[in-house]
């Protein structure tokens, strides 16, 4: 028999309650985890739901228990795979609560984003989960729709939002201040185009840490955080009189790009030019040389944002999580206890 067919006719909740010898109240109290029903009973409804391969109607639930048990997650990017890496993380948190995920890529364009933000409201989820700065558009739609949003992969508060993130700020400056460390003197950074409204986290991050050891900033490239991005800021930061010996690249995709550029110019890794970058990525274990890294702590902050969407009126304000500097071959040699061996 067909899944999902009976008698060549769609299983209905009936069927299962007829096939288990109970009500269809019983059936639907199993399907939603509510009521008052015995172990027993709960799993002769299982057991008659997977023989009919009966499959709820989702729409219908939602609409009689005023829950889809749906979270909307929208990524700046899926070609990030940190991105990618972070989704596997709230999809668990979710499905601990007994949650679902609807994940789509706004890759870039608040366009995009507002019309998935659109479509996912929609589909009735319960709330949503969007990457990075959203636009003014995309904050109104959220409030008009009356569904709890939590914006991630931001790095400081936004007025009357409720927001996840980084300390971007002290993972820059951890970066920068542990190549500093390793004895070099011009710095430079790889980072996104100029904030609007004011300076980026991990660009404050980097000029503190050069300000705290009274060096002047090195030379600033800047282009998209991916690959692509990290290779022309590169190209550009090295075509100039003045090189610095080291980069702090603001994304690990940004260094990876970087390491190409390099290679081009026949610089080698960390001999000539030392690298740390910001996400802690998979990817970063797998270059060559393998990347000294700032790895967010993606577990933490997924666990924060399911608590936070999941919550009858989550109350405005940033929650912002550690990150952790991760050392390995890209700026050099360390002693057994990370002291950069210079």
């Amino acid at each position: 028999m067909p899944v999902g067919a009976h008698g060549g006719k769609r299983v209905t909740r009936a069927d299962v309650a007829q096939l288990a010898g109970v009500s269809t109240a019983v059936v639907s109290y199993v399907l939603n985890d509510t009521g008052s029903v015995s172990a027993a009973t709960r799993q002769r409804v299982r057991e008659a739901i997977d023989m009919l391969g009966y499959q709820p109607n989702v729409n219908a639930r939602a609409l009689a228990t005023g829950s889809s048990r749906l979270i909307g997650f929208i990524v700046p990017g899926l070609s990030n795979p940190f991105f990618g890496e972070f989704a596997v993380a709230v999809e668990a948190a979710a499905a601990a609560r007994g949650y679902s995920l609807l994940i789509t890529s706004a890759e870039g364009d608040e366009e995009v984003e507002r019309r998935h933000i659109q479509n996912l409201i929609e589909r009735r989820v319960d709330g949503l989960l969007v990457g990075g700065d959203a636009g003014h558009a995309v904050v109104a739609l959220t409030a008009a729709s009356g569904i709890r949003t939590v914006l991630f992969n931001v790095f400081d508060e936004r007025p009357g939002l409720v927001t996840v993130g980084p300390d971007a700020a002290e993972g820059a400056r951890a970066a920068t201040s542990h190549l500093i460390a390793h004895g070099h003197t011009e710095i430079g950074l790889v980072i996104g185009a100029p904030e609007t409204g004011g300076m980026e986290a991990r660009e404050a991050g980097w000029l503190r840490a050069l300000g705290d050891a009274g060096l002047a900033p090195g030379p600033i490239g800047r282009a998209e955080f991916d690959r692509a991005g990290g290779y022309s800021a590169a190209r550009q930061i090295f075509a100039a009189e003045r090189r610095p010996t080291a980069l702090f690249a603001s994304s690990d995709l940004q260094a990876v790009g970087a390491l190409a550029a390099l290679h081009e110019l026949g610089l080698r890794v960390p001999q000539d030019v030392s690298i740390v970058s910001f996400d802690g990525s998979e990817e970063t274990e797998y270059s060559i040389p393998a990347l000294t890294t700032v790895r967010q702590s993606v577990a933490e902050m997924s666990a924060k944002l399911i608590e936070l969407v999941l919550m009858p009126e989550p109350p405005s304000g940033h929650h912002s999580f550690p990150a952790r500097l991760v050392l390995r071959a890209s700026c050099g040699e360390h002693a057994a206890d990370g002291t950069p061996l210079r």
